[in-house]
Parts: structure tokens; C-alpha cells; sequence
């Protein structure tokens, strides 16, 4: 029954990083994957009320609210904020070498299109950058091409790809971020940590720009 849930009507909604992590990383559109985007659509972080779940789920039926709600709480992909807050408006090329920065665990990362071109890095030499964003695209086209083989048969989901050594850890990953109808990657040497709040304001600021309301 809708009164089994209570919500905290004090706070404002806001995504982690892993539901920010799940939003982007696959074309694929379900109910979760949709109400997150919605989230990161907004210029700022909404007050959590059932009027305002209604919006950002595009759903009517208060029950159905509350349960994907609380079924994205338990993924620990939504979280909620004592106060409100702006999504990153500084200009792109200004922030995103902080942001990216933190997203390694030595600091060598860069943001590319889907054409080959590096929109920002972070470490890495420009050279280098040059090299591994023209890989990047290159991967991407070999994963769309075989995806039959990957998603259909062996049942993979993810379209990140890495450069591992001899013991399988990843020396360089390739991660892609689906906005809209962008695709970006993330290219990162090392361990990722993916799990930080620049994270969440690096793909808010790309949502903000890029994406088609």
C-alpha cells in the first residue's frame, strides 16, 4: 500500500556515483535508467516529494513511485542532500581536468568523443591523449561490430574495454558514457575510482550540455 512508504520531504534528491555509473553506461532505457537521466536533466537538485517523483519518473501512479524509489535506494543508486544544489556551470574545458583527476588512482585519465577527439585529460601528455582517444573510437566501432557476439550469445553487458597485464588487471580501461545521443569515454590509466562525487558532477555538467530535453 502507498502508506507502507514514508518519505524524508526534507531533503533533495540527488544520484550517486553508482547510479550516476548505471545511467550512462548502456543504451539500454529501463524505469531506473530513466528516472536517474531525468534527475541529471535538472538544473538543480529536486526537493523529494511525491509531485516531484511523479515528474522525474514520468508516472502517475503514486505506488509505483514509491517502488522504484525504493528499489533504486536499495541499489544504492539515488541518495538524499540536507540542501540544495546547482549543477556544475563553469565552462566545460575549465572543470573537467579537476573533475577527471579524481576519477584515477594516479591521475592520468581523459574524456573523448565518439569521434576520436579527447574533450579534456588530465596526466596524460597530449600526444598520448591524441593516441588513446583515436583507440577509444576504434573500440568502440570493434564492440558495436561484434556486439551479436558479446551481449546476444555471451550474455556480456558492458561495453567497457581494457588493456589488462598477465595477471588480468586492467593497465588501461576504456569506459564509454551514453548521453543522449552522445557516446564519451572515459579512458583511464590504472585503478578507476569511479566512485567519488566528481564523478556525479562530471556527468551532470555533460548531461546539461548534451543531452536532448
Amino acid at each position: 500500500m502507498v502508506s507502507d512508504y514514508i518519505l524524508a520531504e526534507s531533503l533533495y534528491l540527488y544520484p550517486t556515483p553508482a547510479g550516476v555509473y548505471y545511467a550512462v553506461s548502456s543504451l539500454e532505457l529501463d524505469k531506473p535508467r530513466k528516472f536517474l537521466h531525468k534527475m541529471l536533466m535538472q538544473p538543480q537538485t529536486m526537493a523529494l516529494n511525491l509531485n516531484n517523483l511523479k515528474y522525474l519518473m514520468e508516472q502517475n501512479d503514486a505506488q509505483k513511485c514509491f517502488e522504484l524509489l525504493h528499489h533504486c535506494q536499495q541499489l544504492g543508486w539515488v541518495q538524499g542532500l540536507d540542501s540544495n544544489r546547482e549543477f556544475p556551470s563553469e565552462a566545460l574545458e575549465v572543470m573537467l581536468p579537476s573533475m577527471l583527476g579524481k576519477l584515477s588512482e594516479n591521475g592520468k585519465v581523459l574524456l573523448a568523443d565518439n569521434q576520436g577527439f579527447y574533450l579534456a585529460t588530465h596526466g596524460f601528455p597530449h600526444e598520448v591523449a591524441e593516441e588513446l582517444s583515436a583507440l577509444s573510437a576504434e573500440i568502440a566501432t570493434v564492440h558495436e561490430r561484434r556486439s551479436g557476439l558479446l551481449i546476444k550469445n555471451m550474455g556480456l553487458k558492458s561495453h567497457a574495454w581494457s588493456i589488462v597485464d598477465a595477471f588480468g588487471n586492467s593497465e588501461v580501461g576504456f569506459w564509454p558514457l551514453f548521453i543522449s545521443k552522445n557516446r564519451f569515454v572515459i579512458a583511464i590509466y590504472g585503478i578507476p575510482h569511479f566512485n567519488q562525487p566528481e564523478f556525479v558532477s562530471l556527468v551532470w555538467a555533460l548531461t546539461m550540455r548534451y543531452s536532448t530535453k
